[in-house]
């Protein structure tokens, strides 16, 4: 063994403390050979799977080619945060259909710079190490396999839903990489696969985008209707989407592997007071200087106020018949743009439906409460 690659060794095993020391929950190296899932990607873009993200598209095979992307890069440092918060209330939230269901990684502070920061703090350290290092931190920020690359890395598999599972920590998990130009030794990728005849995510999607075993199309997708998608929302998916506003984390809900989920050290990542457990009409009445008040170093503003209120409006179109409802959706159309008031209007027509079904089943009871024959 040469002097060097000694000096690698032991400079990997000081990176991997130095991330747990950052808070990375798990730090893994791998290669970037990546040849293998080429084909599946192409295939995945052809399909027409990533919708209206025409930046899928735009950089092609780039996503499968690090080097590419970065041009010298040989290895990448792969790390996961967790991000579950205490008291997540998953199930009794969801039930509550007059209340909004924000997927638990957007209800605290956004994920994207707090990592970025963490890895280029990372990359500062073993810069210290290395002459003339090069280092590029991505954290969602640019065409990266990161959960290919994560699985190579030792941190799990990719389950049926497409996202990595770790058997000590489930899915709960933020992904990050550093891309770095240096040699260093890599782990073992991961051989354990734990889904085995499991199909619940598959079976128990709202929407059915889990159109097979590891492919999401994104354009059924709850957390791509209500994050990425720009225009309105198909009408065949607005009543499945309940009262999920923004994003949605069923897959996971119902993956026995998060029996296992990991507490979050980040205070960051706690929910904050002005999301968690908010009524649709009170979110609803936010203008858009205290939605942007509100949202603040949050993931959810960069879907801007407009798109809040559509995801909003199918909320409220879904949730049980109330005249305030009817009465905020009235109001809220005087002013909305074009966008926002044909979900208003479908909200409305809703709303109207389970009006005129309640009058009609009140009628009912009081037929028979009086002992009259149901024609009378």
């Amino acid at each position: 063994m040469t002097s060097q690659t000694s000096d690698y060794k032991q400079l990997a095993l000081d990176i991997k403390r130095w991330g747990e020391e950052l808070g990375f929950s798990e730090v893994g190296i791998t290669d970037i050979d990546l040849t293998k899932h080429e084909a599946q990607l192409q295939r995945w873009l052809d399909l027409g799977y990533h919708g209206d993200m025409e930046y899928m598209a735009a950089h092609g095979m780039k996503r499968a080619r690090p080097a590419e992307l970065v041009p010298g890069t040989q290895r990448v440092i792969s790390v996961k945060m967790n991000y579950l918060p205490p008291d997540a209330r998953f199930a009794k939230n969801l039930k509550e259909n007059n209340k909004a269901y924000i997927s638990r990684y957007a209800l605290g502070r956004d994920y994207h710079k707090l990592m970025r920061n963490r890895l280029k703090k990372l990359g500062q350290k073993i810069e210290l190490h290395v002459d003339q290092l090069g280092f590029r931190p991505f954290v969602d920020s640019a065409p990266v396999l990161e959960r290919q690359l994560a699985e190579k890395a030792g941190l799990g598999w990719q389950g049926k839903h497409s996202l990595l599972i770790n058997k000590e920590a489930g899915s709960w998990f933020f992904l990050g990489e550093l891309f770095v130009d240096i040699p260093l030794p890599i782990d073992k990728p991961n051989e354990f696969e734990g889904c085995g005849k499991c199909v619940a995510c598959i079976t128990l999607c709202p929407t059915g985008a889990i159109v097979e075993p590891y492919v999401v199309d994104a354009r059924k997708c709850i957390s791509y209707l209500t994050i990425e998608l720009q225009g309105p929302i198909p009408e065949q998916y607005r009543s499945l989407l309940g009262n999920r506003v923004y994003g949605c984390d069923d897959c996971q809900l119902v993956c026995p592997w998060n029996r296992y989920g990991q507490i979050t050290d980040e205070a960051d990542f706690h929910p904050r007071k002005q999301l968690k457990d908010k009524e649709l009409l009170e979110l609803f009445a936010w203008d858009e200087a205290t939605f942007l008040n509100n949202t603040e170093g949050s993931p959810i503003r960069r879907i801007g106020h407009q798109r809040w209120q559509r995801n909003l409006a199918v909320g409220l179109g879904n949730a049980n018949f109330d005249q305030r409802i009817i009465d905020a959706l009235n109001d809220a159309r005087q002013h909305a743009t074009e966008l926002v008031q044909e979900h208003i209007d479908w909200a409305l027509a809703q709303q109207l439906k389970k009006q005129k079904q309640l009058r009609k089943t009140a009628r009912l009871i009081r037929i028979v409460e009086k002992g009259l024959p149901r024609d009378a």
